[in-house]
């Protein structure tokens, strides 16, 4: 077979060897560098961080000055003295030794695994929605769904932690999801990722705004103007969102958890021994969504509660797909994996994390699922804690929900920034790297709009309910359950187009890639290439492709006609002083 050669495209080169461009030569997103060179230095890094010791996660360090995470960081620290003009200056760049360059890299990484698994579980652990969820579905349907999606999404992490560790190195960084998606599909797969996440992160943050909008306006019994409440929780996210590095959020996730666990057995024991809150369940319990004439007053008292095996009569599709599309914010962190694994030592122990997150968050969720709606039925709302109808236990939940959503809020505000830093200001804007001195001022301005437009979505839509659905149906779902598939599906096709016996592959000597074949013919014989279990994995890929997408369209149908029916409610206002919640107004 006839070999085309083809040579390395990018900026002058500065040679080692042979053509040989060093990665330190090459500029941010160079579509000259190949598949084949990613996955090559790729390699080489895991095989070097295998060797390491894991760090150890030891919350008390955090409150020591210049203290680390770890109990057993290397006795020789490591250590860079690149300065901003080394990494923006490209006559500089191209002096940066070999070893300085990667120890820049190896520097940025210490967090551990269970660091990582406090920012999972604080980035979805909030499971105020599964009741709500589980009333629209019905018993069996509801547990079904939790089940299988919650596997899903927990397959989706697994197949972005292959792909990282397989295009990420020291030499190439991978520092966002966007990058996956630009070393598996190019500048496309790129762009359309970071439009999504950016979008998604920005909604997540105007949603808990408006939900923690509605916890202020809730704990002043309505006397403070609604449109104030967004403002003074945006504020507060302000200051917390000033911390740039996910390690310096470990010890705050944590308490985070442990907030939302307190508040996950209180709302249980006081539903227990209490009715449902009636006057709100209009706005946003499970009979608003299926069937309103299960929750209005018959002779001046409200339907007693009711449980339904399967889908629940009356509006029962759009009402159970808009409970679904509330299941899948509940498992919508997987977008945020990327950042979490390019913060760590080890990502190879990121599977541990995942996994270990993924079930403990399964086994919350599908438990106080089912306890409440077991207890309130039709009732049940969401967020579960307003559902309670005893003031002094309710504003409880409200205060330190609070709390942990601050926490969440700032860590959405973190990452989406820097989602925004990395792939807007320094690709286009050619702005400094962020961690230097230049970089910490840009992102702290940064913080004050991103959260301005948070507020404004807050005051803007405060159907919390349908936001979350349009939300989770355009965004967040094609973040956990469409793209991995399909990045899993590129990275595979390549890996598995590459010859070693007709002498493809990157040679770290001279540079050129060998590779056999046009670019069709190698992705069309990736795709067959593995074996007969590879290639059903590839055409399992497109098929969990296509249902996500599917799903995505059925979802957009459903959140839309809900959020038309719940504007139809007076309390429901942009901009207004009277809170969604407050049905005497």
């Amino acid at each position: 077979m006839e070999k085309n050669l083809e040579k390395v495209e990018g900026p002058p080169a500065y040679t080692n060897e042979g053509t040989l461009i060093k990665p330190q030569a090459r500029e941010p997103y160079d579509s000259g560098v190949s598949f084949e060179e990613y996955y090559y230095y790729a390699k080489k890094t895991r095989k070097e961080q295998e060797a390491l010791e894991p760090p150890v996660l030891n919350i008390r360090q955090y409150f020591k000055k210049g203290s680390t995470d770890t109990d057993n960081e290397p006795a020789e620290e490591i250590t860079t003295h690149l300065t901003e003009e080394d990494f923006t200056n490209r006559a500089k760049r191209l002096e940066i030794s070999d070893e300085e360059w990667t120890n820049a890299s190896r520097a940025f990484r210490s967090a551990s695994w269970g660091a990582c698994f406090y920012l999972i579980t604080t980035d979805i652990l909030g499971p105020y929605g599964s009741g709500f969820a589980m009333g629209t579905l019905g018993w069996g349907p509801g547990i079904a769904f939790y089940t299988v999606f919650g596997f899903m999404v927990g397959y989706s992490g697994y197949l972005i932690w292959r792909v990282y560790l397989g295009v990420d190195s020291y030499e190439f960084p991978v520092k966002n999801y966007g990058d996956l998606g630009f070393r598996t599909f190019g500048h496309g797969g790129r762009h359309l990722t970071n439009i999504l996440q950016g979008l998604g992160l920005l909604l997540i943050t105007g949603q808990v705004t408006i939900q923690y909008g509605e916890n202020i306006s809730q704990i002043s019994k309505f006397k403070l103007c609604y449109a104030v409440c967004p403002v003074l929780f945006a504020i507060a996210g302000f200051f917390i969102t000033q911390i740039r590095t996910l390690k310096a959020y470990g010890w705050i996730a944590n308490l985070a958890v442990w907030l939302n666990i307190f508040v996950i057995f209180m709302t249980m024991g006081v539903m227990a021994n209490s009715e449902p809150n009636f006057a709100i369940s209009t706005l946003g319990s499970a009979g608003s969504a299926t069937d309103p004439t299960t929750i209005t007053k018959v002779n001046g008292s409200y339907p007693p509660i009711i449980h339904y095996a399967n889908i629940p009569p009356g509006n029962g599709l759009i009402g159970s797909v808009n409970g679904m599309l509330s299941g899948v914010l509940a498992y919508a962190g997987a977008q945020l994996f990327v950042e979490f694994m390019a913060e760590m030592r080890r990502p190879q122990d990121f599977i541990k994390a995942m996994w270990s997150a993924q079930f403990f968050i399964y086994s919350v969720y599908l438990t106080y699922g089912c306890v409440v709606y077991h207890l309130q039925g039709q009732y049940s709302f969401n967020p579960s804690y307003q559902g309670v109808s005893i003031y002094g236990w309710q504003t409880l939940g409200n205060m330190v929900t609070l709390i942990a959503a601050l926490i969440a809020g700032g860590l959405y505000g973190n990452i989406g920034i820097k989602v925004v830093y990395n792939n807007i200001l320094v690709d286009i804007f050619k702005v400094p790297p962020m961690d230097t001195h230049r970089g910490k001022l840009i992102y702290a301005l940064l913080v004050p709009l991103w959260w301005i437009i948070a507020f404004i979505i807050g005051a803007a839509i405060p159907d919390y309910f349908g936001f979350v659905s349009v939300m989770s149906a355009s965004m967040l779902l094609n973040l956990s359950y469409t793209l991995p598939p399909l990045f899993a599906l590129g990275f595979d096709i390549q890996k598995n187009s590459i010859r070693a016996e007709d002498g493809d592959g990157f040679d770290p000597t001279t540079g050129p890639v060998a590779s056999s074949g046009s670019v069709t013919q190698r992705w069309v014989r990736g795709f067959f290439a593995g074996g007969s279990f590879q290639v059903a994995i590839n055409i399992w890929h497109v098929i969990y492709f296509l249902a996500s997408l599917s799903m995505c369209g059925l979802g957009m149908w459903a959140a839309v006609i809900g959020m038309i029916d719940a504007f139809k409610i007076p309390q429901l206002n942009s901009f207004s002083c009277v809170s969604p919640l407050n049905l005497n107004a």
